[in-house]
């Protein structure tokens, strides 16, 4: 079996169409703000859709021949391709001056990573940027987050035939649950949850913010990517209300689409016997706990600099506040939506520690959320116990289990693979950021945020931080790893083997 490359290329072609359509959105918003720079994104849209339609009118005949190999190299090299195109209007419009830090500040919205070289390097601050960009940011993790392929196959009928290999290589997790037998009006089902619960949080979000900034946060707060329209992120708008919100509907985003399905569906007991979903839960609430009190502090006031230097952090007095602060923080990086409300490298050593081991975490199988993800930890726990019991008793058969059921050995396999080409991946990454100048902490902290898709890290690419110092060819880099991450490694790792390309 060959490689079917008019039929990949035809598909590129009809998801540049999508891009081009998506494009015109972002030029709407530029309109109704009267901002100059509206006509880049009319440029694009155009450039995009031709391009795109040249591409599938031409090969056509092609479309149906989808198959595994296909799927992963549609998969692969749309977002990479729709990341060039979808660059184009920063540049063009005079925003960014640099392509790389364009692509980079692109291919982090549609991975939903949320790393960010705005306000850094002799770039505007977030602050200072059009609406018409601010928004296109917002909509790219949005479509990022469900994920452009699925939503092209819940919407465009040329993709119907071989729509299995697609949807298998873009929804992220172990495996890719089906909620109906075929795979477009799972794809429909599950972007109609998706934009119902948008709606629900920018409904949420208006008595604080306008109807912009509540659709922007409703966008990447759904789509767990984390970019804003404030400098300072969430914390800029100092509401323990709009911080509330938006910890609700990150946890939300980091579960399941399909159990959502199934709870609207009037089967919320299916939710609560969900292995995945309880320990999802316990970890949050533990990490929510053990920050609040690594931040409570209840001589705050009393004896402000009791053994503290001076610009230390003070922690907080009440212990709502320092919930509630633990709970949105931790919430996000578990979620690897990224947003901040404070600097959490200056806090104590405990919330310092819990939230560095959550950039290790991810939400859910099935969920927007990046990273490794729950049910990966939960076999890889329990795969390492059953080989201590298989130690102890050689002549059992002993098997892993979740939920009652055997999980098959090919499951485990993908798992500690992708575990080994995880850390692989961090591995590398640190260090070619090391070797292009970054310190240690800093690039260690790149690498992981962005194969986990999380953005914010620590050093100077921490709360406070952003990316636009690192070189170009370091962008370059954590934009691939960004991409690696966001389609769960495999998905962009098989086509550079070479038995991909043989017959």
């Amino acid at each position: 079996m060959h490689l079917h490359i008019k039929a990949v290329c035809a598909t590129l072609g009809a998801l540049l169409m999508f891009l081009g359509a998506a494009l015109l959105l972002p030029m709407a918003v530029g309109i109704y703000y009267a901002e100059p720079a509206w006509w880049t994104f009319g440029v694009t849209a155009a450039f995009s859709c031709l391009t795109g339609f040249a591409m599938w009118r031409g090969l056509k005949d092609f479309s149906g021949h989808l198959g595994i190999r296909e799927g992963f190299a549609v998969v692969a090299l749309s977002w990479f391709v729709l990341s060039l195109v979808g660059s184009v209007p920063f540049v063009l419009g005079g925003v960014l001056d640099s392509y790389a830090d364009a692509f980079f500040e692109t291919m982090s919205g549609f991975t939903t990573t949320g790393a960010t070289i705005l306000g850094g390097g002799g770039n505007p601050a977030i602050s200072e940027i059009p609406h018409a960009f601010l928004f296109w940011r917002s909509l790219a993790q949005w479509l990022g987050g469900m994920g452009i392929i699925v939503l092209t196959l819940a919407i465009l009928p040329i993709l119907g035939i071989g729509g299995m290999q697609l949807f298998k290589a873009e929804v992220p997790g172990p495996s890719a649950d089906k909620i109906t037998p075929r795979v477009r009006e799972t794809a429909r089902r599950l972007w109609f949850i998706y934009v119902g619960f948008t709606a629900l949080q920018v409904l949420f979000l208006l008595p604080v913010m306008s109807f912009f900034d509540s659709v922007n946060h409703a966008f990447t707060t759904m789509a767990t990517g984390g970019f804003s329209t404030q400098d300072g992120s969430i914390g800029d708008y100092g509401s323990a209300y709009v911080e509330w919100v938006i910890t609700v509907f990150m946890f939300i985003g980091g579960v399941n689409f399909v159990l959502h399905y199934h709870m609207l569906k009037g089967r919320a007991s299916l939710l609560f016997r969900d292995a995945e979903f309880r320990v999802y839960v316990a970890i949050a609430l533990a990490a929510m706990l053990l920050v609040a009190i690594g931040i409570w502090d209840t001589t705050v006031g009393v004896m402000p600099w009791a053994g503290r230097e001076a610009g230390a952090f003070e922690g907080y007095a009440s212990l709502s506040d320092a919930l509630r602060r633990a709970a949105f923080q931790a919430v996000a990086i578990m979620t690897t939506t990224g947003y901040t409300i404070a600097d959490y490298q200056i806090w104590p050593p405990l919330g310092v520690g819990i939230i560095f081991l959550l950039f290790f975490c991810g939400g859910m199988a099935g969920s927007t959320s990046g990273g490794v993800k729950i049910i990966r930890h939960m076999l890889m726990f329990k795969n390492s116990f059953r080989e201590i019991r298989q130690l102890l008793h050689p002549a059992a058969v002993i098997h892993v289990r979740l939920g009652g059921d055997v999980v098959p050995k090919d499951i485990l396999s993908n798992v500690l693979s992708f575990i080994v080409l995880y850390v692989g991946g961090i591995g590398l990454g640190t260090m070619i950021m090391f070797v292009l100048g970054l310190d240690l902490i800093s690039a260690f902290s790149a690498a992981i945020a962005s194969v986990g898709n999380v953005g914010p890290a620590f050093g100077s690419v921490g709360p406070v931080g952003n990316y636009a110092d690192i070189p170009a060819l370091g962008k370059w880099v954590l934009s691939l790893l960004m991409m690696a991450g966001r389609l769960e490694l495999f998905t962009v790792l098989i086509i550079l083997a070479p038995a991909f390309w043989k017959r």
